[in-house]
């Protein structure tokens, strides 16, 4: 168990997710009061009730600012004072850069970059009053090393990356912790729909899971554990930092 998390109130993101959703479990065990945050409403109550152990669903578009202003205010009214913020939720549209238009970018980047900027404004305030709290941005090795096809998917978890750092510096004197965790290639529906279907697909799945030191994808839970590390009172010492859970496919420095 990780020291600091019993009764800590936690909001994550796209919390009905593949990743998301075990995120959400994982927090519950370490003894946190979960606010699943999902556009599908339906979904973050399934999960929710999933959970049990006092998790919460709310209805959260987060590409725009009322709603997650009035999300965090129901979770807050709720559980209490937010401690913890994951943002995990994120959207892709897989294409070459030059195939893809201005409104596929405008929804791309409304999700990954606006969507947790708006989150941090309507938490970290609070958090700052209160000199404690952790977030944990869910980026992607895209931001730190590229991927075909995810252009400007990577643009927006590199600039992610790079807020993570300045919000770290801006909150370290308020005793708030900003880290960010990179996903490499994770077995969810998004990396199914980038694979593609039938034999194609399969060979896809098999050429890659070659590439990765360790001979497997990653799974949802492969991420949990390290959110809630740095969710948790061991990591009170860490910030501005960006771990890539990848099995060993990137090894930044």
């Amino acid at each position: 168990m990780m020291r600091g998390l019993e009764g800590k109130a936690a909001i994550v993101t796209g919390g009905a997710g593949g990743i998301g959703s075990a995120l959400c479990r994982r927090l519950a065990d370490e003894g946190a009061k979960v606010g699943v945050f999902d556009l599908r409403a339906d979904a973050a109550e399934t999960v929710a009730k999933e959970i049990g152990k006092g998790a919460s669903a709310h209805a959260c578009d987060i590409t725009d600012l009322a709603s997650v202003t009035a999300a965090v205010a129901a979770f807050e009214a709720a559980q209490g004072p937010t401690d913890v913020l994951v943002n995990n939720a994120g959207w892709d549209k897989f294409a070459y850069f030059l195939e893809t238009t201005p409104e596929d970018w405008d929804k791309i980047i409304a999700i990954n970059l606006r969507g947790p900027i708006h989150l941090h404004h309507a938490v970290l305030k609070g958090m700052q009053a209160r000199r404690q709290g952790r977030v944990v941005n869910i980026a992607s090795d895209a931001g730190r090393v590229g991927s075909s096809m995810e252009a400007v998917y990577s643009a927006c978890k590199g600039g992610m990356i790079a807020f993570t750092k300045t919000i770290a510096r801006e909150l370290a004197r308020s005793n708030v912790t900003v880290n960010c965790v990179c996903p490499g290639p994770t077995d969810t529906p998004l990396l199914a729909q980038f694979l593609g279907g039938g034999e194609q697909g399969e060979k896809a799945y098999e050429s890659l899971k070659r590439s990765i030191p360790l001979k497997r994808l990653g799974q949802p839970d492969d991420l949990a554990g390290m959110v809630a590390f740095l969710a948790s009172e061991d990591a009170a010492y860490i910030t501005g930092q960006v771990i890539s859970v990848s099995g060993g496919l990137t090894m930044s420095g």
